[in-house]
């Protein structure tokens, strides 16, 4: 698709987010989370797209605005401030970083190591909260909530009802952080590091503040519209690379063959994407297919990926300019 700016004219990815909502709006199928109770309650209609550039710049289309809580995409962000703070060996002893293939609630850890298979699903997410805990103790969830702040460029907030309603009905987290206890993985107790799990999970974000925490993975960890540092170097690029692999649970093959950017789902409905150096794109919509991934956030992302060429290995992708610059 050719983009072509007019002053008169709304910015072209501004007029490609709505068509692709338009394209998608009338896809009914999938089911509002239910087993969190307070998830039940978001509108199964709301449905919102935005883009944001290592320029700054921000698109929206549709409910881009409508707050939801960040869920499983908060596992990205909390293991690359694990990274950060505790070590790469210090994490990588304690999680792996291979696909699992199952259920992202899985009680099941690598039989290899004895160690939960990636940071992406419940198990290695509570074992990377638990190590936060270690480092930081009861300062962890502040420093998480100012990191993705910073990343997001204005101050986020818990949303209690969910946290609560996480709280008392987590009993598969509870029993999975107790295996974790028990098999070395988790040091501190199960209740401080399932608490830091569900209050990062219920932290309150819109489809525009996903797509500038993106935007801000893409920009190597500075936020492009403020200028301020949100995360490590490299702990930005290990982070992509086990979205890319991991991100979106047991459909996580098909989404690197489709659309093959990195990124990550959660239940409330929303989908981060990363377009390294470019973009940082989400969408949030509620309803859900049966492996917990938004049908509409899956079909917005293959129209645009297809629209804009987004895939690592698209054609039109010419890799590293630095590279490119030595071949004669």
């Amino acid at each position: 698709m050719a983009l072509e700016s007019r002053p008169d004219q709304p910015h072209e990815f501004e007029t490609l987010l709505e068509s692709v909502r338009l394209m998608h709006c009338d896809n009914h199928a999938g089911e509002v989370a239910s087993y969190i109770p307070e998830l039940s309650k978001a509108s199964p209609e709301h449905f919102g797209l935005a883009m944001a550039t290592i320029g700054g710049k921000l698109y929206t289309a549709g409910d881009a605005e409508a707050p939801f809580t960040i869920q499983s995409i908060s596992k990205a962000f909390t293991f690359c401030l694990a990274l950060e703070v505790a070590g790469h060996s210090a994490v990588l002893a304690r999680v792996g970083v291979e696909p699992s293939g199952d259920a992202f609630n899985a009680i099941f850890f690598n039989p290899a190591t004895n160690r939960p298979y990636n940071p992406m699903v419940n198990a290695g997410a509570i074992t990377i909260a638990g190590l936060l805990c270690e480092e930081l103790g009861s300062g962890a969830f502040d420093f998480v909530m100012d990191r993705l702040s910073a990343a997001a460029g204005r101050r986020l907030t818990l949303d209690d009802a969910v946290y609560r309603s996480e709280s008392e009905t987590g009993h598969r987290n509870r029993a999975i952080a107790y295996l974790l206890l028990a098999n070395g993985a988790l040091t501190v107790s199960p209740d401080e590091a399932l608490d830091l799990y569900y209050r990062q999970c219920s932290i309150s974000v819109t489809a525009s503040d996903l797509a500038r925490m993106g935007a801000t993975l893409a920009n190597m960890g500075e936020n492009p519209a403020t200028g301020a540092e949100a995360f490590e170097l490299r702990a930005v690029r290990n982070t992509q690379a086990v979205m890319f692999t991991c991100g979106m649970y047991d459909y996580a093959g098909h989404w690197a063959y489709d659309i093959g950017v990195p990124a990550k789902s959660g239940v409330a409905g929303g989908i981060l994407g990363v377009v390294n150096r470019q973009l940082g794109i989400a969408t949030y919509s509620p309803r859900l297919d049966v492996k917990g991934n938004s049908v509409r956030g899956i079909a917005s992302f293959e129209t645009l990926a297809d629209e804009l060429g987004l895939h690592a290995f698209d054609c039109t992708n010419m890799g590293s300019s630095f590279v490119s610059t030595l071949i004669v």
